[in-house]
């Protein structure tokens, strides 16, 4: 289940728990509060706390269970899964910062080397060498 606790500085952190091999996978995430994630997440808290008191029948003010199916419900209540390829990425997201190495593979990543630079820089040729094929193209179609 999802949890949250603001923070001071206009960020707040977001714990989700998914299932992953049969394991209880808790990620923390910290986000700007006015962002998208973080309104979305609120929404969802929201949801979740209005639809609890409704969903168990009370007698004089105790919350009673509803027998077999209540049992059932939490038994059966099923989880958020998490992937190989996203649990591989938090592992590696966790890994850079315990190493202290995200600064050093950011400013690599940026030098003449880095693959991000290298690909953006195929991307810009590949697009200007369209535009320039298109006017040639567009300028013989007019007679």
């Amino acid at each position: 289940k999802p949890q949250e606790k603001p923070n001071d500085s206009g960020k707040m952190t977001i714990t989700k728990t998914f299932d992953f091999a049969g394991e209880e996978i808790k990620v923390t995430k910290e986000v700007d509060s006015s962002s998208k994630e973080a309104k979305s997440f609120l929404k969802q808290q929201e949801k979740l706390q209005s639809a609890a008191p409704g969903s168990l029948p009370t007698v004089s003010g105790v919350k009673r269970p509803s027998g077999m199916s209540s049992l059932l419900g939490k038994i059966g209540a099923k989880k958020q899964k998490m992937s190989t390829l996203e649990k591989s990425k938090l592992d590696w997201e966790n890994f850079k910062e315990e190493e202290g190495i995200v600064e050093e593979l950011a400013i690599h990543n940026r030098g003449k080397d880095g693959y991000i630079e290298r690909k953006a820089f195929l991307e810009r040729v590949d697009h200007r060498q369209f535009e320039i094929e298109r006017d040639i193209r567009l300028s013989r179609m007019k007679p």
